[in-house]
């Protein structure tokens, strides 16, 4: 019979207490795996020796699950202890793992084998901002990184624009840290006056910044505090 995958939040924020932000109930999960697929072997161990976890850190079993990760093979490798009865968690570096997160493959692949996905709760940037950004929660999506090279930046912009205004539906996006600034410049010049833009960093810490303007309202006022701070936008009406 095999064994059960645990998709397990950790903090958003690296700085905030692991069980500030997560429900304790978590922690009997996590106390009963010694097998665990993350998108980052460092940052895992860390949440896990600050979630304060009975098992020694050195006992566990780590293999990452990332962006250098292209071989299906490979994926298939991390599933095997779960087919032969070996239960596994699988960790993101940020959030929620398997949204916006590499961990989709290995339950994609899971779920083919039929194995027994369980979700655990914790928090989620995309629907954090939601809920606190006033924008349409009724119909969002999640567009992922935006594009860095002009003229495909503007064009993408106009085009997630386009969704908002003829869809009614709230456009999630976001750009690596170091870039933020320079596509919020972008976001001003680029989209009409009266759409509004959600500007969203380091969700859960103590400085988190969360703000809902119009265009015409965030070109009257500085540029927010979001250089290299991990940051979401959303566009809506």
């Amino acid at each position: 019979m095999s064994g059960t995958i645990y998709m397990i939040p950790c903090p958003i924020a690296d700085s905030e207490s692991v069980w500030d932000v997560l429900p304790k109930a978590n922690l009997e999960v996590m106390n009963s795996l010694d097998y665990f697929i993350v998108e980052n072997t460092r940052s895992a161990r860390r949440f896990l020796s600050k979630a304060g976890i009975e098992r020694k850190i050195d006992e566990l079993e780590f293999v990452e699950l990332n962006e250098h990760t292209v071989s299906p093979h490979d994926i298939e490798r991390m599933l095997r202890p779960v087919l032969e009865g070996r239960s596994a968690g699988v960790i993101s570096e940020a959030g929620v793992p398997g949204v916006a997160d590499p961990g989709a493959d290995i339950v994609a692949l899971a779920h083919r084998h039929g194995v027994r996905i369980v979700p655990l709760v914790g928090p989620s940037s995309i629907l954090m901002v939601m809920m606190a950004s006033g924008q349409n929660g009724q119909s969002f999506a999640f567009n992922g990184y935006i594009a860095v090279k002009e003229p495909e930046r503007s064009r993408m912009i106009k085009s997630l624009e386009r969704r908002a205004v003829q869809e009614r539906q709230a456009q999630i996006f976001i750009e690596a840290p170091y870039r933020n600034v320079k596509l919020f410049d972008t976001l001003r010049r680029t989209l009409s006056p009266k759409i509004r833009l959600t500007v969203a960093a380091d969700i859960t810490a103590k400085d988190e910044l969360i703000v809902t303007r119009t265009v015409e309202e965030w070109l009257r006022c500085e540029v927010p505090n979001i250089e290299k701070r991990p940051t979401i936008f959303v566009l809506g009406i």
